[in-house]
């Protein structure tokens, strides 16, 4: 039975490496182990792919160097569009859309543009504002660190 249980462990095991799995957080960027980040100055989405790359063991340079990547995080914005209304005609739900444009550029190579948009539904109350502004806030983060992981995904993929 023990050996049983093992077997199937193994198998599963190598179906899951065989087939390009790895665990959250630990991305395969052996192929960056440099780069350098453009973005606004205060740009917290910056900070979140920072963090990322960081934590993926890619260095990150202080000015851009021509023999290693740049990664231009160009715009991320958020709008919203109304979804539903209260019988008296103020809004009920809005759908958020967080937009994220970025660019990645190899040694020697043409800017790659990328964009992508995750969508959230926001269901508001104008009884409960500072509640609903602190839920707003709460969900921007998670959907900043939902495009952070996009970003750091999709680096990981090119080769």
């Amino acid at each position: 039975m023990a050996r049983l249980s093992l077997l199937v462990a193994l198998l599963s095991s190598m179906l899951l490496s065989g087939c390009g799995f790895h665990l959250r957080g630990d991305l395969p960027l052996s192929h960056f182990p440099a780069m350098y980040i453009q973005s606004d100055r205060h740009s917290e989405l910056a900070a979140l792919v920072s963090n990322r790359l960081e934590h993926n063991k890619v260095e990150l340079l202080d000015s851009y160097q021509q023999s290693t990547p740049m990664l231009q995080l160009l715009s991320d914005s958020l709008e919203r569009r109304t979804l539903s209304l209260f019988p008296n005609g103020q809004v009920a739900e809005y759908e958020l859309i967080y937009k994220v444009s970025y660019a990645l550029t190899m040694p020697d190579g043409e800017p790659q543009q990328y964009q992508f948009e995750l969508f959230r539904d926001y269901q508001d109350d104008p009884n409960q504002a500072a509640a609903k502004a602190k839920e707003l806030e709460l969900m921007l983060g998670e959907l900043r660190q939902q495009a952070a992981n996009r970003i750091v995904r999709q680096l990981s993929r090119l080769h």
